[in-house]
């Protein structure tokens, strides 16, 4: 009773607080981790589906409809851009992409294609089909301005590593409370005069 009565009260509470925080944040990522591979299956089930689904206008209609086929008629298309990317067989280069424009005044962003040279590519626009990634882009399959094809985008890329942030965040409560015991345990032993 007597070593309760000298336990420092506003530390002591503000210790356990953070290790209940954390410990929190363990649970939560763990929950995150059944809550993505839930996802990730999902999308790999929707690369198995033969039946192309209509280019989405809306981020949430997009989340429904990733990595599944496609097409869309490019209007006309402007705003090339080469970022990095790699072709269908994993080999780093240049993936060249176009803003097109629809039918009702909205837009779609296609990669067109692969190459190794940077220069722009010009495509003035037509019929596409090809496979929604994430933002959504449409990576065309087969490509389109004279390109090698693009890496098809596969769901198996995106990672799941919230089970090594929850293992993370226990740790760090587990260190709290070992750092608080210790600090405590030589307070106790009369090294640290109380306060």
């Amino acid at each position: 009773m007597d070593m309760v009565r000298r336990l420092p009260l506003f530390a002591t509470l503000l210790v356990l607080l953070a290790v209940g925080i954390m410990l929190r944040l363990g649970f939560w990522q763990l929950d995150r981790m059944h809550q993505k591979a839930a996802l990730l299956a999902r999308y790999e089930q929707a690369q198995n589906l033969s039946a192309e689904a209509i280019w989405p206008v809306t981020a949430a209609a997009a989340e429904a409809v990733l990595y599944r086929r496609s097409s869309l008629d490019c209007r006309s298309a402007g705003g090339a851009t080469a970022v990095a990317g790699q072709n269908a067989r994993g080999v780093a280069g240049i993936a060249h992409q176009t803003r097109c424009q629809l039918a009702g005044g909205n837009s779609a962003r296609v990669v067109l294609g692969w190459s190794r040279d940077p220069a722009l590519r010009v495509w003035s626009g037509g019929r596409v089909a090809g496979t929604i990634a994430p933002g959504p882009r449409l990576v065309a399959d087969p490509p389109l301005a004279g390109l090698q094809p693009s890496a098809r985008p596969d769901p198996s890329t995106i990672p799941n590593n919230h089970f090594s942030y929850a293992v993370q965040w226990f740790l760090f409560a587990a260190v709290a409370l070992v750092i608080y015991a210790l600090a405590v345990r030589k307070r106790l032993a009369g090294d640290v005069p109380p306060r």
